[in-house]
């Protein structure tokens, strides 16, 4: 029994949160189904006898498994996954006007009794009312849904006075049929806005991650250009300088060549500061960027993490850790919490991301830290052997896995990514306080 309450546990939470409210949204869509059963049906049968009661119970659960299909089709529709269900929507329509006219049909040559008139007018009500809102969740336009309502309602008060129902008694007929396929359409309306808005703020966050990852590879890219460019220029110049002067056999080619010699030894170290100062980044500016972009996202971020006197190799190491981490949350998770923690034990620098979004899309990070909570309990020296993979293997653990060990594994670090219990994702990096970068 727990293991499959568990299983149903993981089944929710490895949803993204537009997929949870697409589920929630579906869902509602059939409690009206289900309303229409209890509230109509059900009243039908307790109203009418078991033999007029049931056939009217009957018609009304055939007519609600009609609108529920209906309506989840139509969702599927907004969704841009399935073309707009015409057919069954026509044939809801012609379905809620046949169990319509045949309640009233029992009202007019039925066995007759207070009983049964009062059943078949609370069928008639609320079939066409549902059915009503129904199909206006499979039209777009606001009008369109105002007259498939507006429809229906003159609909049910034209053709109940004819059968010498007072103009008062149509016309509240009619009134009920508008207020409740209304409120049932604009309920539907409203609950497809919300999905589609929730929908469209992952996009845009998702279209924030990469926007960020762009612009730093084109300040990367900036960067470097700087440097080479100015550089190269001046080493293709002083070697057809060279050129030249080798063909005139002039002494002053070897001076130009060494020249270019240095400039190219030049141009080396500053590529190395370039990227240098790419990978190398600043522990508190980090800390303080995740917890602003989480918060901005709506994710409650707690830190507790003092950066004073920690070398700045070990700074540099755990910045790429909550850099990265910060990434996944926003990327892959669904969170709403995230704490990051940093304390120093034994002369190692323990920094702790938790966060409680773990998905199915941090699938690969899971088996990473399977395999990491694996190796510790086989002890220290197995875990860092195990660091030190083949390229091929760390493809296999994700790059943003591999990338992080890689920098850890310069300054002796180690780093377990993985769930724990309660539905959290922890990731773990461990930094020696007298960190050299090899």
């Amino acid at each position: 029994m727990k293991r499959e309450a568990r299983v149903s546990g993981g089944w929710w939470r490895r949803k993204s949160t537009p997929a949870k409210v697409e589920t929630y949204t579906r869902w509602s869509f059939h409690f009206f189904g289900v309303a229409e059963i209890f509230s109509i049906g059900v009243a039908a049968l307790n109203q009418g006898g078991t033999l007029i009661g049931g056939w009217l119970l009957v018609a009304v659960c055939g007519h609600s498994a009609l609108t529920m299909l209906t309506a989840s089709r139509a969702l599927d529709w907004t969704r841009g996954r399935r073309e707009q269900p015409v057919r069954l929507m026509w044939t809801l329509a012609v379905i809620t006007a046949v169990i319509a006219v045949a309640a009233l049909a029992l009202v007019e040559h039925g066995p007759g009794g207070k009983d049964v008139e009062t059943a078949a007018g609370t069928v008639f009500g609320g079939v066409t009312a549902f059915g009503a809102g129904t199909l206006a969740l499979g039209v777009r336009e606001r009008r369109r849904m105002l007259a498939v309502v507006g429809g229906f309602a003159a609909g049910a008060a034209a053709v109940t006075w004819p059968l010498g129902l007072p103009a008062a008694a149509s016309l509240a007929t009619g009134l009920v049929v508008l207020l409740g396929g209304g409120f049932i359409a604009f309920t539907s309306a409203f609950s497809v806005w919300l999905l589609n808005a929730v929908y469209e703020l992952d996009e845009a966050r998702e279209t924030r991650a990469r926007l960020a990852v762009a612009e730093e590879r084109l300040r990367f890219g900036r960067d470097l250009h700087d440097v080479m460019g100015r550089n190269l220029a001046v080493i293709a110049l002083k070697s057809e300088l060279a050129v030249q002067l080798a063909r005139r056999e002039r002494p002053e080619a070897v001076e130009q060549m060494i020249e270019v010699q240095r400039i190219a030894r030049e141009s080396q170290r500053e590529v190395r500061d370039v990227v240098r100062g790419y990978r190398e980044t600043d522990l508190g500016v980090e800390l303080a960027g995740a917890k602003g972009v989480l918060t901005a996202a709506g994710i409650d971020c707690e830190v507790s993490a003092p950066v004073e006197g920690l070398p700045a190799q070990v700074q540099s190491a755990l910045g790429w850790v909550v850099r990265e981490a910060t990434t996944n949350v926003l990327r892959h998770g669904d969170a709403e919490r995230c704490a990051v923690s940093l304390r120093v034990r034994e002369g190692r620098v323990v920094l702790v991301v938790e966060n409680n979004g773990l998905t199915e899309h941090n699938g690969m990070a899971e088996e990473a830290g399977a395999g990491a909570r694996a190796r510790e309990s086989e002890g220290p020296a197995r875990a860092v052997r195990a660091a030190r993979l083949p390229a091929a293997a760390a493809r296999q653990e994700g790059s943003g896995l591999a990338g992080l060990r890689e920098r850890l594994l310069a300054v002796d670090g180690t780093l377990q990514a993985g769930p724990v219990e309660g539905g959290v994702f922890r990731v773990v990096a461990e930094v020696p306080l007298t960190a050299v970068v090899a």
